[in-house]
């Protein structure tokens, strides 16, 4: 298999399709709600981040012992 076919059958990353749309259509109240929602997902993220590295902290202190 080509590696270019392989990867043209891969789903696209969200973060790229989301990147790509377009919002000159739009309205400012759309807008506002979209900064909104991208913020609340960053705050999802961080708080993921936040208690992944917690645990592996937690688990890399368990198993130097």
């Amino acid at each position: 298999m080509d590696p270019e076919e392989f990867l043209a059958k891969r789903p696209e990353s969200p973060l790229a399709l989301l990147r790509r749309e377009d919002l000159d259509r739009l309205s400012v109240d759309e807008l506002a709600e979209r900064i909104a929602l991208l913020e609340a997902e960053v705050a999802r993220t961080r708080a993921k981040r936040d208690s992944a590295s917690a645990f592996r902290s937690q688990a890399d202190g368990l198993f130097r012992r």
